[in-house]
């Protein structure tokens, strides 16, 4: 019998076992196929104003998401190799040796391989025309994408599969060379004990969780992160990092020698799931640390990149509120602009006139404007009724101000938290010809005319604007030199970026002149979020199936290893129903065991230093929470199918 043909007759008789690892190499290369193929879509390619910026974000996704599927791939086939030790050494003992078993794996591989990248491949396709749709949608785009199969993306898919190949022939060699021929008839049996576990450990497992929860959950704000933020930073990690490691290995197996000293515990089927897991905690430990941990980190990163979106609508108009503005320096400049946008067609909706007063700070600046290293030098002061007006127009009702005397109030725009300073307000002191002391009563996030820009490297700096009262500002009218600016409200202000680039070349002829759109910062913005949340969905999708793959696989093969104490327990008369009981409360305590810590950290995280600076946008919270409804959702699927397939194995004749 040729090698070949003992192949097929390997995968014949073990179907379901080749199915599993068939299955795990479909999902990558439907996963990766997809991608490729909405990075080399032609008509996402045509809608985009950043075409270069997404196909190298992309690339780089894409190597990334690799790299997660060929480690899922390579867990898999570890499974499966181990699954079949004792029919590879039987082989050996026929006279086989290890080249041609490695070439029969290799054939396998090839084989199933060629089916995942015509069924993964067609099935990627397919999910394509819809993600792309989805990328659409999410940029706010109407162009329609049609269903194709890019060559680039089979091409980059045919790599993806050779690079994978190469990976699982190296792992099959380096599987089969470090074993003997005895190994291979034993690699079933293990010799597991139960963790030794210590009252002192477990408590410690949860001083430490529980002090990095604390200081985290203390807010940004506190005495851990002003003042010794770079301490807290590094304790709440070993914490974290130690205290999960310990959560898992010596509370959880304090809890179950405690539970197997109870009075109930010879009741029910408690003692036929519980001790079942004591065996195994010692050798799951570090993969259920790691888990939990990357668990954290997935929500994490989905939760961020998800409400970086979704303020980046809303963001935008608050860092650039006004579609043009830009600093007057002559006539022949502000007609120029005009005619260019009326030309353009967009229609001009609104043009308004703005007068400042340029004055010089002399008391620091970071005492009025957080972070001044993103302002301009200098202070523009607006008086209270021209402030009123633009915010009246903009209809920002509950931002309206009212001044008497000295007060004012610095719009210091990007704070995480906007401050009201004491009774009284706090001195700070400009030069406008002459020094004067104004009582700063707020520090307000709000924008008059916004970040300065540019087509090119969009954001550049804002300026400082103080906004003082009438009276104040008439007095210091006659000796300030004034700053004037024209804004314009114009149709379709999202995708003026052609109209922008004119319009940046009329103004700043003048280098160093204030220039502001609203068009160079939205496209780049949601299309760099847009991309940066596609991305981040894939590679949270395959790393999701990595990690619960993790479990999956370790449970099948345990089942595997128990079926002779389950035929004893068949024999014994403990029925089905009895036995799906124990089977489902076993790896209900596996898979929540590593999941429980993972939520809470992230959650405790999202809420303290994201939500919290956001609270501008209540829904954010709710979108939070089916971020972690749809985690939970999926791990739990991958929780049931375990069970199932552990339960069949399980009652398999031995």
């Amino acid at each position: 019998m040729s090698l070949l043909e003992l192949t097929l007759k390997n995968v014949r008789r073990s179907f379901g076992l080749y199915t599993i690892y068939l299955l795990a190499m479909v999902i990558g290369v439907m996963i990766f196929f997809s991608f490729a193929s909405v990075m080399y879509n032609g008509d996402i390619l045509d809608a985009l104003e950043n075409r270069q910026n997404f196909q190298t974000g992309f690339t780089i996704a894409s190597v990334v998401l690799v790299a997660f599927i060929v480690l899922f791939v390579l867990y898999a086939n570890s499974f499966f190799i181990r699954q079949r030790k004792k029919e590879l050494g039987l082989y050996m003992l026929y006279g086989m040796n290890e080249r041609h078993l490695q070439l029969m794996l290799l054939y396998e591989t090839l084989a199933l391989g060629a089916i995942a990248l015509v069924a993964g491949g067609f099935a990627g396709g397919l999910l394509s025309k819809i993600f792309g749709s989805l990328l659409m949608n999410l940029m706010e785009y109407d162009q329609v994408v049609s269903l194709s199969f890019p060559v680039p993306a089979m091409l980059a898919t045919v790599g993806m599969f050779v690079v994978l190949t190469a990976a699982l022939a190296i792992q099959s060699h380096l599987l089969l060379a470090r074993v003997q021929l005895i190994d291979l008839f034993r690699a079933r049996e293990r010799t597991e004990k139960p963790v030794r576990t210590s009252a002192a450990l477990a408590l410690l497992a949860v001083l430490l969780l529980g002090s990095s929860i604390a200081i985290i959950a203390s807010g940004k704000q506190s005495a851990f992160w002003t003042d010794y933020a770079s301490a807290s930073m590094i304790y709440c990690a070993v914490g974290i990092i130690a205290g999960t490691y310990l959560f898992i290995r010596q509370f959880a197996g304090w809890l179950l020698q405690r539970l197997s000293r109870g009075k109930r515990y010879f009741g029910g089927n408690t003692v036929l799931w519980s001790s079942s897991i004591r065996f195994q905690i010692r050798g799951n430990t570090l993969n259920l640390s790691f888990i939990s941990l990357f668990s954290t980190v997935l929500i994490l990163l989905m939760c961020f990149v998800s409400i970086n979106y979704s303020v980046q609508f809303e963001a935008v108009g608050r860092n650039l509120p006004n579609d043009v503005a830009y600093e007057s320096k002559s006539k022949a400049v502000d007609d120029e602009v005009k005619r260019e946008i009326e030309a353009s067609g967009h229609g001009i909706e609104g043009e308004r006139a703005l007068t400042l007063l340029r004055a010089e700070a002399v008391t620091d600046p970071g005492a009025a404007f957080e972070h001044p290293e993103y302002f301009f030098p200098g202070v523009l002061l607006a008086s209270a009724s021209d402030y009123n007006a633009v915010v009246a127009a903009r209809q920002d009702n509950g931002k309206l101000l009212r001044l008497e005397g000295d007060q004012a109030v610095s719009l210091s725009q990007g704070m995480d938290f906007p401050e009201s300073l004491p009774d009284g307000g706090v001195g700070f002191t400009v030069r406008a010809a002459s020094e004067t002391t104004f009582k700063l009563t707020e520090k307000r996030d709000y924008a008059l005319l916004g970040w300065a820009s540019d087509p090119v490297t969009s954001m550049v700096k804002k300026p400082a604007v103080l906004v003082v009262s009438d009276a104040k500002y008439a007095e210091l009218k006659e000796r300030a030199e004034p700053a004037s600016y024209i804004i314009y409200d114009i149709a379709d202000a999202g995708s003026a970026e052609a109209l922008s680039k004119r319009l940046h070349a009329i103004v700043t002829k003048e280098p160093g002149t204030y220039y502001s759109s609203f068009a160079d910062v939205y496209s780049k913005q949601i299309e760099g979020s847009s991309l940066l949340l596609f991305a981040s969905a894939f590679l949270a999708l395959i790393a999701l199936f990595a990690l619960a793959g993790v479990i999956y696989f370790k449970q099948l093969r345990e089942a595997t290893e128990a079926q002779r104490q389950y035929a004893i327990l068949r024999k014994l008369g403990v029925g089905k129903r009895e036995m799906m009981s124990v089977i489902r409360k076993q790896l209900l305590f596996v898979f929540a065991l590593p999941l429980l810590p993972g939520l809470v950290n992230s959650w405790l995280i999202i809420k303290t230093y994201i939500l919290d600076s956001v609270q501008d946008f209540p829904n954010l919270t709710g979108m939070v929470w089916g971020i972690i409804a749809l985690y939970f959702l999926i791990y739990a699927g991958f929780y049931l199918a375990s069970a199932n397939l552990y339960y069949r194995i399980a009652n398999r004749p031995v």
